[in-house]
């Protein structure tokens, strides 16, 4: 695996100042940069789904604000700790080598402290302003992101974006339990349905971006194991995202409309992954599924929001 260089030294041959000027030059954006606004905007949609599923009917603004406002926090502090961890790699990637800290604009230590303070702040706020088992789920999905993926297996194993894909899939249930107080049924469902969708999403990204994780020395699946194997494990997750979005139907939360766009859109997910068997093109069929998966999950959630109201 390739050594990578040291924080310290990567500021430098970015910028050429030392890592004290180097700070001087971060901007509110870099800060906000840290805590990755595109993934916290995409799971606190994944969280507003789980507490519309459970509350449409008797919707509560302020615990819904304070609901998204927690679970927001817990997220940007999560992944402003990523952003400390990964410094030494981060550099070494097309993609990330410009992130405030890998570039040398924010001190990792700026880095850490603020991410263990947001992360604190926002199991804070869902403990007093929501309940004790919505903290308990964010602080989960905290430790699992930061610790089990980013600091230890996204470095050492293949199985790296599975074993991500559990933090990712917490938000639903945080949303459902704000409401319900209790881990429901359909709470584990989505809990399932965010879980599956994320690896074959991920693998897409992965293979599209296989250069820079090669140059970093990260086991990512085409990687390690080649395209080859990559469309195989991402056919397998695709074919259960099938059955898996049908399980939520199945506890009576949604209706007929969920499950024909399921159906549907789920079906279309399984031809385009069994398409990328004759591909010979792997990052245009990496690249349609990437943006496809995204297309996916969208349309999903707005059945799941829809589909209640008209039905339930």
């Amino acid at each position: 695996m390739k050594r990578p260089i040291t924080q310290e030294s990567s500021g430098r041959l970015l910028t050429g100042g030392s890592p004290s000027e180097m700070a001087e030059r971060a901007t509110w954006r870099d800060f906000w940069t840290l805590t990755k606004p595109g993934i916290n905007a995409s799971n606190l949609m994944a969280a507003f789904t789980g507490f519309w599923l459970a509350g449409y009917d008797s919707f509560n603004m302020a615990l819904l604000l304070a609901t998204l406002l927690g679970t927001a926090l817990v997220i940007a502090g999560g992944c402003t700790v990523n952003n400390f961890i990964d410094r030494d790699i981060d550099p070494l990637m097309a993609r990330t080598q410009n992130r405030p800290v890998a570039a040398g604009r924010i001190r990792p230590p700026t880095a850490l402290w603020m991410g263990i303070l947001l992360g604190l702040a926002g199991v804070t706020v869902l403990l007093a302003l929501v309940n004790p088992l919505s903290a308990l789920l964010a602080a989960i999905g905290f430790f699992v992101y930061v610790f089990v993926y980013t600091a230890w297996t996204k470095r050492t194993t293949v199985w790296n974006t599975v074993v991500g894909s559990v933090s990712g899939a917490v938000p639903p249930m945080i949303g459902w339990v704000a409401v319900e107080g209790t881990l429901d049924l359909p709470a584990w469902m989505l809990f399932l349905f965010m879980f599956v969708w994320q690896p074959p999403h991920f693998f897409a990204l992965a293979m599209m971006k296989v250069e820079d994780y090669r140059a970093a020395g990260v086991p990512m699946l085409p990687v390690v194991k080649g395209f080859a194997e990559t469309r195989r494990q991402m056919l397998f997750f695709v074919a259960l995202m099938l059955p898996v979005s049908i399980f939520l139907f199945g506890t009576g939360v949604v209706s007929w409309l969920y499950l024909t766009m399921a159906l549907v859109l789920g079906g279309a997910w399984i031809y385009l992954a069994v398409a990328g068997w004759s591909s010979e093109d792997d990052e245009g069929w990496a690249r349609k599924m990437f943006l496809y998966s995204l297309l996916y999950l969208t349309l999903m959630q707005v059945a799941m929001f829809i589909d209640p109201v008209l039905f339930g």
